[in-house]
């Protein structure tokens, strides 16, 4: 098979495509014939070496790559409930890396078929994993209630683009999304089903008095600060990423105390292989709403060979969506 391999950590240019012998699956996995990979900004902070340190994360030379889609190439032992040559999408949590190839091994529970959901690989593997995320964000940590409110921040990001649709499905009553004030005309014309898109620079201002009773982070950094006063009591926000880089801010855990409020951290990739039965009920919950339109989402597709420059465009934030990599 070919495959985008991490040759060292570093900057973009230490992807490299590569031939490797074509991998079989084990017990309770699948092999499958990628069609589309996503390339998320976990799989940038694993080759910038950002997490290096971590025990049971790769270390080069390695394929990132944590979602796929495409169609099933063989079954390992055990598994019965997916079939040669079904059109299948991957979560996130089957591993941190693997999906830049065109050949992916995965476990069979975090894998779901694709068949009368009427949703195509490339939309499916932009859209299903987020989405995926968001259910299990909101019904196993948040515990998202009909009637709630929620603010998203990075309202057009790979990750949060997961959030509106789920907290509609769920039966939240308002969903606000945030953005960079110069991103502000290209959200307000996004398909996402927010109620209202504004300025993560005036969040003050254009919010004024109201409050919300979930707020979902992937930013961080001071935007993690200025959101505690827009939160009610009892509300919980949900630290899902880190997109500004600032690894450093603290958040003052006197003003959770006086304000009755909770933050909740959630990494998806930690949490299914740990629960992996949650799998299938994420991932029904994710095709039902990409079906309904409630996760469209604009993508863009380069081939496996330029891994470096999708690297370098979700490096340098300037494409909304997703992008993918067809091998």
């Amino acid at each position: 098979m070919h495959a985008a391999v991490v040759t060292r950590f570093g900057d973009p240019e230490v992807l490299a495509l590569t031939e490797l012998p074509d991998p079989v699956p084990g017990p309770g996995q699948v092999a499958i014939d990628v069609s589309h990979a996503a390339v998320g900004l976990i799989d940038v902070y694993l080759r910038q070496g950002l997490y290096k340190d971590q025990p049971d994360l790769p270390r080069p030379p390695y394929v990132p790559g944590l979602e796929v889609a495409g169609t099933v190439r063989a079954l390992g032992e055990g598994v019965t409930d997916l079939r040669v040559g079904e059109p299948v999408v991957t979560l996130s949590g089957t591993g941190p890396e693997g999906g830049y190839a065109s050949i992916a091994v995965v476990d069979a529970a975090l894998t779901a078929g694709l068949d009368g959901t009427g949703v195509d690989p490339a939309p499916a593997v932009a859209a299903v994993p987020n989405a995926a995320t968001a259910y299990l964000a909101y019904t196993a940590v948040a515990h998202l209630r009909p009637g709630e409110r929620v603010l998203v921040h990075g309202a057009l990001g790979g990750l949060a683009s997961g959030f509106p649709g789920m907290a509609r499905m769920l039966g939240a009553s308002h969903v606000v999304g945030t953005v960079l004030r110069s991103a502000l005309p290209q959200a307000r014309e996004s398909a996402l089903p927010y109620d209202e898109i504004v300025a993560s620079e005036d969040l003050a201002e254009a919010l004024g008095d109201r409050r919300f009773d979930v707020v979902v982070d992937p930013v961080g950094g001071l935007l993690r600060t200025r959101s505690l006063p827009l939160m009610a009591p009892m509300g919980r926000m949900l630290l899902v990423g880190n997109a500004s880089g600032d690894w450093e801010h603290t958040v003052p855990t006197s003003a959770l105390w006086g304000g009755n409020l909770a933050m909740l951290g959630f990494a998806v990739g930690f949490y299914l292989p740990a629960h992996p039965e949650q799998g299938r009920p994420a991932a029904e919950a994710a095709l039902k709403a990409v079906g309904q339109g409630l996760a469209d989402i604009p993508t863009l597709t380069l081939p496996l060979a330029e891994a470096a420059e999708a690297h370098r465009l979700v490096e340098s934030g300037s494409t909304p969506g997703r992008i993918l990599l067809a091998p």
